[in-house]
C-alpha cells in the first residue's frame, strides 16, 4: 500500500470516529434534556476535539519517523 493511500484511509477512519463520537455526544446531551441548540453544540465541540486530538497525535507521532 503506497504511502497516500495509507494517508487517505487513516483520514477516513478519524473523520468517521469523530462523527460517531459527536453522534454519541450529541445523543447523550439530548437524553440528558438538553435542547436541541444545546446537543448540537456539544457534538460540535466534540467533533473538533477528536479532531484536535488527532492532528496532536499525529505530530507528536511523527517526529519518531525518519
Amino acid at each position: 500500500m503506497n504511502h497516500i493511500a495509507f494517508a487517505l484511509l487513516a483520514t477516513t477512519v478519524v473523520f468517521v470516529l469523530a462523527l460517531l463520537a459527536a453522534a454519541a455526544a450529541g445523543t447523550l446531551a439530548r437524553v440528558d434534556d438538553a435542547t436541541y441548540p444545546a446537543a448540537l453544540i456539544r457534538a460540535a465541540t466534540t467533533f473538533a476535539a477528536v479532531l484536535t486530538l488527532a492532528a496532536a497525535v499525529t505530530g507528536a507521532l511523527t517526529q519518531f519517523l525518519p
